[in-house]
C-alpha cells in the first residue's frame, strides 16, 4: 500500500482557517447583509444554508466508517476500554475546569462584554467562550484521527474501531453530557434544539453514510468507492468548511478587530487541555494498563483530538453563528493540526519507553 500523507488542505488547515478570518472580517466590513440575510433563512433557529454547510462537512466524515469494525472490538477490549474511559469520563470534565479556571477566571478581565443568544437571554461573553470549548471537549474526533494514527504508526484497526465506536457513543451522550456542563456554566440549554442538533449533524449523516456506503460498495466495489467516491467527495467537504467559517467570521469580525487577544485567551485553555489529555493517555493510563505502543499512541491520540466539526455545528445550532461558543470552537480548528503533528512526533521520539510491555 502507499503511504498515507496529509492531503494539502490537511496540512495546512491552519492557514486555510486564518484565510477564512481575514476574509469574514472583510465580508462583515463591506457586506455585512450577506451573512445576516443567510442566516434569517431558518426553520425553528437552524439555519438552513448552514445546516446544507453543515452536513456536508459531517457527511464525509460518516461515509467512511466502517461499522463492522466495531464487532472486532471484542478482541481487543482495554485499548477500547481506556479510549471510552479518557473520552466521556475524563475530557469532557477536564475540560470544562481548565477552561472556567482561565476564561472564567484568569482571564475574565480580558474578555468584557454581554451578547444576545437565539431566545434573547443575555449572556457575559466570557461564558459563551467556555460554552464553546465544552461542546469540542464532548466531541472525541471521528475524521482526522484516522491520518494521526497512521501517521504514528499506531494500530490503525483500533483507530478505525473507535472511530465507529465514539460515533455511535455521540448519538446518546453528546446532549445530556453538554446540557449538564453547559447548565454548571449558567449557559441556557434550549433541549429541543441541542436533540435537534444531534439529529441533523450526527444521527442524519451517520445514517446517511452506513446506507450509502453499503449501496455504492454493492454496485460499484470497494476500490471504486475509495479511489473515485472519496476522491471526489473530500472537495465537497473542505468547501463546506470554509463556506460555513467565513459566514462565522462574517459575524465576529468587529470583535475580533477590537479585541485581536480574544482568540490568544481562547486559545491557551484548549491548548493545554489538549496536552493535558495526551500525557494522561499516553504516559499514564496506557502505561498502567502495560498497552503496546501501537495500542497506545491512538488511545493518547483519539482522546487528545475533537470533532470541531460537530462543535462548530452544534454552536452554530445552539446559540447563532455570531455567538462567542461558535467563535470558540473555530479556535480549536485553529490550533488543531500543528499540535496534534506534534504530538505524533512526540509519540514516534518516546515509542522505546512500550517496547518492553
Amino acid at each position: 500500500m502507499s503511504e498515507k500523507r496529509l492531503s494539502v488542505f490537511e496540512r495546512y488547515l491552519t492557514i486555510w482557517v486564518a484565510l477564512c478570518i481575514a476574509a469574514g472580517i472583510l465580508l462583515g466590513k463591506m457586506a455585512p447583509e450577506v451573512a445576516t440575510t443567510l442566516n434569517d433563512l431558518s426553520i425553528h433557529q437552524v439555519s438552513i444554508p448552514i445546516a446544507v454547510c453543515l452536513f456536508f462537512m459531517m457527511y464525509p466524515i460518516m461515509v467512511k466508517i466502517d461499522f463492522a469494525q466495531v464487532l472486532k472490538s471484542a478482541k481487543t477490549p482495554k485499548p477500547v476500554f481506556l479510549t471510552l474511559f479518557i473520552n466521556w469520563a475524563i475530557k469532557p470534565f477536564s475540560m470544562f475546569a481548565i477552561s472556567y479556571l482561565f476564561l472564567g477566571y484568569l482571564f475574565r478581565d480580558y474578555l468584557p462584554g454581554t451578547e444576545i443568544l437565539l431566545n434573547g437571554e443575555e449572556v457575559e461573553l466570557w461564558r459563551s467562550y467556555i460554552a464553546g470549548a465544552i461542546l469540542l471537549g464532548i466531541a472525541p474526533c471521528t475524521a482526522m484521527v484516522l491520518m494521526w494514527g497512521h501517521l504514528s504508526k499506531g494500530n490503525d484497526g483500533l483507530t478505525l474501531v473507535m472511530v465507529a465506536i465514539n460515533s455511535l457513543m455521540m448519538l446518546f451522550l453528546y446532549g445530556p453530557l453538554g446540557g449538564l456542563l453547559l447548565n454548571v456554566n449558567s449557559m441556557p440549554v434550549p433541549w429541543e434544539t441541542m436533540i435537534l442538533s444531534v439529529s441533523i449533524y450526527v444521527a442524519l449523516p451517520l445514517v446517511a453514510g452506513y446506507f450509502s456506503r453499503k449501496m455504492i460498495i454493492k454496485h460499484k466495489g470497494m476500490d471504486w468507492f475509495n479511489q473515485r467516491f472519496l476522491h471526489w467527495l473530500t472537495p465537497v467537504s473542505i468547501v463546506a468548511l470554509l463556506t460555513t467559517l467565513v459566514l462565522l467570521f462574517s459575524f465576529k469580525g468587529e470583535v475580533i478587530v477590537s479585541n485581536p487577544l480574544t482568540i490568544v485567551w481562547i486559545a491557551i485553555p484548549l491548548l493545554i487541555q489538549t496536552l493535558f489529555i495526551f500525557s494522561i493517555g499516553y504516559f499514564v493510563l496506557s502505561r498502567l494498563f502495560k498497552l503496546s505502543y501501537r495500542d497506545a499512541a491512538p488511545v493518547s491520540l483519539i482522546g487528545a483530538s475533537n470533532h470541531f466539526e460537530v462543535a462548530i455545528a452544534t454552536a452554530v445550532i445552539l446559540f447563532g453563528l455570531s455567538s462567542g461558543a461558535a467563535l470558540a470552537t473555530v479556535v480549536g480548528v485553529l490550533i488543531e493540526v500543528p499540535l496534534m503533528l506534534l504530538l505524533v512526533y512526540l509519540c514516534k521520539r518516546t515509542s522505546h519507553l512500550f517496547e518492553n510491555d
